[in-house]
This record gives structure tokens, C-alpha cells and sequence, in this order.
């Protein structure tokens, strides 16, 4: 009596080049999340019981909070973090899901093309906010 394992059902990709590569983007998970959960919890007890609620948030508010560097920091912070840590996710199920070669490339550089737009428009925002804005 012999026992004889299954071939696997997902096609085997040949191992090109060995890299730390998926090693350090595991690290980069786990170490980016840790640091979201503290910015973000931060983030929701300061604007929602520190603060006196989201109510009070408008125009004047986020002036002064952007006027001092510590909170463009945070929320700059929060901003990479937050899509560094998602498009380092999907990228991740792209690589698990899609089966071509093609379509894993070109849905890639949809994500990274999405990740440095709004990275940049976002920390435009913050670095270039003008209080001063006259109607």
C-alpha cells in the first residue's frame, strides 16, 4: 500500500530570484499597524472626547489644529502609513488572486499609481492649507 499525495491545484510559479523582499514587507505590516492603531486611537480620542466631538469640526478647527507642525506630522503620518499599509495588502491578494502575469502587472500599477497620487495630493494638502483662504 503506497500513499501518494495530490498535485497542487495552483500552478507552480519558478522561484526567480530569492529576496528578503516579502520578508520586509511582512515586517512593514505588522510594525505599520502597530504604529496606526496608536495614531488612529489617538486620532479618534483627541477629535472625539478631548476635543468635544466632530460637531465642532470645520473650516476654523482644521486651521488651527494645521497650524502647528506637530499635528500636519500626525496626520501626515497617519496618511502614508495608513496607504502604504493597504496597498502593501493588496498588493498581497493581487499577488495571491490573479493568475496571469499581465493582469497581476497591470493591476500593480493601477495600485501604485493610486498609492503615489493620493500620497501626494494628501500631503500637498497638508504642507500647502492656507487659514487664509478669502471668499
Amino acid at each position: 500500500m503506497s500513499l501518494a499525495l495530490d498535485k497542487p491545484r495552483s500552478p507552480r510559479r519558478p522561484a526567480a530570484r530569492r529576496g528578503n523582499g516579502e520578508l520586509y514587507s511582512w515586517l512593514f505590516m505588522r510594525l505599520s499597524g502597530l504604529l496606526l492603531v496608536v495614531l488612529v486611537l489617538g486620532h479618534l480620542f483627541i477629535m472625539n472626547i478631548l476635543d468635544g466631538g466632530v460637531h465642532k469640526i470645520n473650516f476654523a478647527f482644521v486651521a488651527g489644529r494645521w497650524s502647528s507642525p506637530f499635528w500636519q506630522f500626525w496626520d501626515l503620518a497617519m496618511l502614508w502609513l495608513a496607504q502604504l499599509h493597504g496597498g502593501n495588502g493588496v498588493r498581497t491578494v493581487i499577488n495571491d488572486y490573479a493568475r496571469k502575469d499581465s493582469t497581476r502587472f497591470w493591476l500593480k500599477m493601477l495600485l501604485y499609481v493610486s498609492i503615489v497620487l493620493i500620497v501626494s495630493l494628501g500631503t500637498f494638502v497638508i504642507f500647502t492649507f492656507d487659514p487664509n483662504i478669502s471668499n
